[in-house]
């Protein structure tokens, strides 16, 4: 099946779901086309009547002129409930169509969201389901509507002269051919504008997302130009497009109705030079009808780039639809568990080839601290990736109390489990929902305490609204510091039995630095804690630490133990102290 065909079906089918409405609609419609037909005739036969009879014989073009006002309000009230119908309609089926793409996203597995620009995402959710709208909106009711007008135009056409008519079949062939030659060359440039679209929308969320470092090192120029070359050539494609579509819409259109109108008025005339019997009732009729041909195929070339903008960007959202995914299940409320992890043998490549873990194995026993250090790249976070169940192990084998993570479900999984990461995430909103992220189980008393335990507490009660203060996205209002005690709070309100920090203390003061090693005495007693830490001071007390170096665990043991050893370990803190010593390779 092509992927064209493919598309259209799938589109049906979220228009089946209200195909009741959508079928009511379309008879509305149908009424409506019908009442509009219906008035040239009664004009036609208005005009014969009173050729015919006397002055004073008006009752019968009274009744027909009454007929005829009754057919346009008949036709009025059809039109706004049909559109009325269609639209809401058009708005429901986005609406679910844009909500089942953002359950989607929320099982889409993380590898996607490395290699995919956010701004790409943003567009497909927000701007293309946006763009589908117009297919069931608009082109929809122009396509039925023409279909059933030029079914009825050309029947009235046969009623009135069936010679003449028979010429006028050879329209809609040739109209099908110009829209198969304005559908060949627009679609790729439309193609490339909704590319372009995301392009832009991509670059735009990245630009203010890092406009600090973009000021900072004086890049505005070059990011204007960056974003001028994507504008541009979505300019260029815009244009292209539309020179298509100007060339063979309505212009070519409406000459082919204008040379058609005047072949007509000249047969006419021919037959009234050669004495033959016209009705002038006829003629107006005919003339009118043939008017009415050229209306529904100008009202399908105008929705026809509606239409092919649609059937892109549904190709890119059911692109996405189509990516395999893990459904979000609900955690079951089973017993706390223990704790205790543990890497059996494990090896992981992010790309399949290169092992970034090479047989990694240890054990964490509940309320064991267990440091993970290391440079940059030797697989520190990609161990607590795969404890997170972000990523599948390639090899190996990893479980909590002795059960695979495999046969649970991620959110099972992770439903006794807190992290926090080295650049601390605060979303928009106030900073007791920051902690508790509308839990229902975190009361406010429990907010107060865990900001208590990590020593936020002090900062946020002087602030103007305590903890009603409301913080912007990221929470740039807030100091790093301050963010990173907020995001303490968060894991510890959680009260997870596995709490992972991922380089937590990394950007945070001396000062701060204390409240947190105070804090982390008690908040990890009875708990299994995983530190990933470059500064090796954080962690001397855990009761096991790893060396990692290029995927693997080199050495390990407590604090005294590795100085003792005078490897790896000694000689990073030792760099860390400020002391000469080298690293070899």
């Amino acid at each position: 099946m092509s992927p064209q065909r493919s598309t259209a079906r799938r589109l049906l089918s979220y228009a089946l779901v209200y195909k009741y409405r959508i079928l009511g609609a379309l008879i509305i419609l149908c009424s409506a086309v019908g009442a509009e037909l219906g008035g040239p005739f009664i004009i036609k036969t208005i005009i014969d009547k009173h050729l015919a009879v006397r002055t004073d014989e008006m009752a019968p073009v009274l009744v027909l002129l009454a007929l005829y006002i009754g057919l346009l309000i008949v036709a009025g009230f059809s039109n706004f409930t049909q559109s009325y119908l269609l639209q809401s309609t058009a708005l429901r089926i986005i609406k679910n169509m844009r909500m089942d793409l953002m359950r989607h996203v929320q099982r889409i597995p993380l590898r996607y969201f490395d290699n995919t620009p956010i701004g790409q995402v943003v567009s497909r959710i927000a701007n293309d389901t946006e763009a589908i709208r117009d297919l069931f909106m608009s082109f929809m009711a122009t396509f039925v509507v023409s279909f059933v007008q030029l079914t009825g135009i050309f029947v009235a056409l046969f009623l009135l002269d069936a010679r003449l008519a028979l010429y006028t079949l050879a329209l809609p062939p040739l109209f099908a051919l110009i829209m198969y030659i304005h559908l060949k060359y627009s679609k790729k440039y439309i193609a490339v504008m909704r590319a372009r679209l995301s392009d832009m929308n991509a670059m735009i969320n990245e630009s203010i997302a890092v406009m600090p470092i973009i000021q900072a090192f004086r890049r505005e120029k070059v990011t204007l130009e960056e974003f001028e070359k994507l504008n541009e050539d979505r300019y260029v494609n815009q244009v292209k497009q539309f020179r298509v579509f100007s060339l063979s819409s309505r212009n070519i259109v409406g000459t082919i109705g204008s040379l058609v109108t005047a072949s007509v008025i000249w047969y006419f005339g021919r037959g009234s030079l050669q004495n033959e019997l016209l009705e002038f009732g006829v003629f107006y009729a005919f003339i009118d009808y043939l008017g009415r041909v050229f209306n529904p195929i100008i009202g399908i070339f105008d929705q026809l780039t509606n239409a092919q903008r649609a059937f892109v960007s549904a190709e890119k959202v059911f692109a996405i639809m189509d990516m395999e995914g893990k459904e979000v299940e609900e955690a079951k409320e089973d017993r706390r568990p223990e704790g205790a992890v543990k890497f059996d043998d494990v090896t992981f490549a992010y790309n399949g080839d290169d092992n970034v873990l090479k047989g990694i194995s240890f054990e964490a026993r509940k309320g064991e601290t267990v440091a993970l250090v290391g440079h940059t790249g030797s697989g520190k976070s990609s161990i607590i990736n795969l404890l997170l169940g972000f990523y599948e192990p390639g090899a190996g084998k990893i479980t909590v109390d002795g059960t695979d993570i495999t046969t649970l479900s991620k959110q099972e999984l992770r439903q006794h489990m807190g992290i926090v990461l080295q650049d601390p995430y605060l979303f928009a909103g106030d900073i007791k929902f920051n902690v508790s992220l509308y839990n229902d189980r975190i009361s406010l008393d429990q907010v107060k305490k865990a900001l208590a335990d990590v020593g936020a507490s002090a900062f946020i009660e002087q602030l103007p609204h305590g903890y009603d203060e409301q913080v912007v996205e990221r929470g740039s209002t807030l100091s790093s510091g301050q963010r990173q005690l907020i995001s303490f709070a968060r894991a510890l309100a959680f009260d997870p039995s596995i709490l992972i920090l991922d380089e937590a203390t990394a950007s945070i003061d001396s000062e701060t630095e204390g409240l947190i090693q105070r804090a982390l005495k008690v908040v990890s007693e009875g708990r299994t804690t995983l530190i990933i830490a470059h500064r090796l001071s954080t962690i001397r007390d855990a009761d096991q630490i790893l060396v990692l170096h290029r995927g693997e665990i080199v050495e390990r043991g407590t604090h005294n133990q590795l100085m003792a050893l005078e490897g790896r370990y000694y000689k990073m803190y030792q760099l860390q102290k400020g002391e000469k010593a080298s690293v070899s390779a």
